[in-house]
């Protein structure tokens, strides 16, 4: 074991240890267990990278332009900014994530957050030159690995790099669903349906209809996703502690985002007004906002499925993929597990979004001490509408199976097929063979050869899916 200090007090650390002092009484005083998002993570090595390149190229235009002098405090040297940047790169890439050891949920504003990834950086440092974790005399967590950052920079500008990786990875996936999902609309074009309004037998439609709701639901959804970079791609870092750049040199501000730009390739910008991005983060939840909105489409099309392949409607016309065995008891027994698992996590959205709004509004004068949860919410929201839509491309959409014979049989016995003939024979007419075919359970034809309403080879041509199905009559169609 190893001793470390602060103006508290001392902890015993493991020797091997890449976490010190600060992370351990982060763990002791947060003793919940939510693990920290990987990704964020890795995108605070990657927001270091950019700092320590970024004061590379300060110390040597100031070395060009002051050659010789001396100035208060001593620019780090060569070989350990080289060991800060190669250590943050480890980072950068998930390395060392378990001795990361800061829960999710926490106090703070994000403090802990930055030192366990300081003393991580820090102890690589010091192993790279040979020496060993917590000699700090050579390598510092705050001299060293923190130079001319702040929590309040670092963490959030993290956050929202972390965020625009995964909304990339978002859009991705809600294009691959949407195209599935247009293949079945075109696939199903004429495929006869029952339509239901309030839960009860309406009028004809399609399946290929039904599914272009769902297409049109998650083109709508891709292009407000596309949108959200717009809406989070500016960046605090370099503000420091409350957006005025106190004790960081004007040099590093104007540098540090392009050179994370460039490392990154993301187009992320520098705020024009460094307090504001740091002290407001209502951008987190107007995006967040989306990314509900996104979830509510999901419901509505999950839930859909759901009802059409379940026993309670009887034959139904529509099966969805068997996954896995759906009972311990029930020998056969099947569950609609795909739909289920996809409103239980948009659900989990609909809590984040709630919680998002109020943390956000607990921002108080300069700074918003719960970033770390809004983030954490944020980041959970994104991974699992990325895991949602996955999931129903792949074990939902991509085995749908549309019984287009029974689908059509189902209509033509459902008094909802006679809202087609109210323009040729009147409301009170079509109500009347609507209710000698729920009398008899006769379907339209049979009903029509006892009351004689229309003739059978017009009604025949009716019955066809391209005049059932198509937008509104002329007057021509009368004839």
């Amino acid at each position: 074991m190893r001793t470390e200090k602060d103006f508290i007090g001392e902890k015993e650390i493991p020797d091997n240890a890449l976490y010190g002092i600060h992370s351990i009484r982060a763990k002791d005083n947060f003793p919940d267990r939510t693990l920290f998002h990987l990704e964020w993570y890795k995108a605070i090595g990657t927001t270091k990278l950019a700092c320590y390149q970024t004061y590379r190229s300060f110390k040597l235009a100031v070395e060009q332009k002051y050659p010789g002098k001396d100035f208060p405090i001593p620019f780090i040297s060569s070989e350990i900014i080289e060991k800060l940047e190669a250590s943050a790169q480890e980072v950068a890439d998930g390395k060392y994530f378990d001795h990361f050891i800061v829960p999710a949920i926490q106090g703070g504003a994000g403090t802990s957050i930055n030192l366990n990834v300081n003393e991580i950086i820090t102890n690589l440092a010091l192993l790279k030159m040979g020496e060993k974790p917590g000699n700090y005399s050579v390598v510092d967590p705050f001299e060293h690995a923190n130079v001319f950052q702040s929590t309040n920079d670092v963490i959030p500008t993290s956050l929202k790099l972390a965020t625009i990786r995964l909304f990339e990875t978002l859009e991705e996936r809600i294009n691959k669903l949407r195209f599935k999902v247009e293949e079945l609309e075109s696939k199903n074009r004429n495929s006869l349906r029952v339509a239901y309004t309030q839960m009860q037998e309406a009028v004809p439609s399609s399946y290929g209809m039904l599914f272009s709701t769902y297409n049109e639901a998650l083109s709508r959804d891709w292009w407000r996703v596309s949108k959200c970079f717009e809406r989070i791609k500016v960046v605090n870092l370099g503000g420091s502690a409350i957006g005025t750049g106190i004790s960081v040199p004007r040099f590093f501000i104007m540098e540090v985002v392009s050179t994370l730009q460039k490392l990154t390739k993301l187009p992320i910008t520098r705020s024009e007004n460094l307090s504001d991005a740091t002290n407001n983060v209502d951008s987190f939840v107007e995006v967040h906002a989306i990314l509900k909105s996104h979830a509510v489409n999901l419901e509505k099309m999950v839930n859909d499925i759901r009802l059409l392949s379940s026993g309670v409607v009887g034959k139904n016309d529509l099966s969805i993929p068997m996954k896995q065995v759906g009972s311990s008891i029930m020998p056969g027994k099947v569950n609609p597990v795909i739909p289920e698992f996809v409103v239980s996590s948009v659900h989990k959205i609909y809590a984040n979004d709630m919680l998002i709004s109020n943390l956000s509004g607990q921002g108080c004068l300069d700074l918003n001490a719960y970033l770390p949860t809004i983030g954490h919410a944020l980041l959970e929201s994104l991974k699992l509408l990325i895991a949602a839509n996955e999931t129903l491309h792949d074990n939902l959409f991509s085995g749908l199976v549309v019984h287009t014979e029974e689908a059509g049989k189902k209509l033509y016995r459902s008094p909802a097929v006679t809202t087609a003939l109210s323009p040729f024979i009147g409301y009170h007419k079509a109500a009347g063979l609507a209710n000698l075919m729920k009398a008899e359970k006769l379907d339209i034809f049979e009903a029509n050869k006892k009351l004689k309403l229309i003739d059978e080879k017009k009604l025949e041509e009716l019955m066809q899916a391209q005049r059932l199905l198509q937008t509104g009559f002329s007057m021509k169609d009368l004839e």
